[in-house]
């Protein structure tokens, strides 16, 4: 079987979506999504069929307490690396630095990765129960991070992969 890998990652925004706190982040949001759209390896986004993803709600129980909610990325990509280039690239590195402006601190896990069969489509719900499960048990195959990840499902050997340097979180 051709695995490919689901991420997500949430953030709990410090004040609601439409504020003037938030625009400089709003403003931004299509043109970093066009990027991952187009970026080698991209797959797919969740969002809605407007081509919104700020409409999707999720992780509620994270959203206690925060003054705009949480936000949900979820995507598939073809590969761990692919995503990475992504993550870390000139267009989204910049957004990724200023993230404390728009998002409140969450000291649990707030992303996670894994595989899924190549064709498969993560639901909301699956996104949920994979970072529940990694804040419980940590960095596994069932569910990691960047910084320490697992090969695919039907490779030989499931010993932790331990990203670049490169790939540490520049912020």
């Amino acid at each position: 079987m051709d695995y490919v890998i689901a991420q997500v990652n949430i953030g709990r925004l410090v004040a609601p979506l439409d504020s003037p706190r938030l625009a400089d982040f709003v403003g931004q949001l299509d043109a970093v999504n066009a990027v991952a759209d187009a970026a080698p390896g991209f797959l797919w986004r969740l969002q809605t069929e407007d081509g919104n993803s700020t409409a999707l709600r999720a992780f509620e129980s994270d959203a206690e307490g925060a003054d705009g909610g949480i936000l949900i990325n979820m995507s598939v990509w073809e590969s761990v690396e692919a995503f990475a280039a992504f993550v870390y690239g000139a267009a989204h590195l910049p957004v990724l630095r200023r993230r404390r402006e728009w998002f409140e601190r969450i000291t649990d896990s707030y992303a996670a990765v894994w595989w899924v069969p190549r064709g498969h489509i993560p639901t909301i719900r699956e996104a949920e129960d994979r970072v529940k499960y990694l804040r419980a048990h940590g960095p596994t195959p069932r569910a990691f991070t960047l910084k320490v990840h697992f090969p695919p499902p039907d490779s030989a050997g499931a010993a932790p992969l331990h990203s670049p340097d490169e790939w540490a979180c520049p912020v």
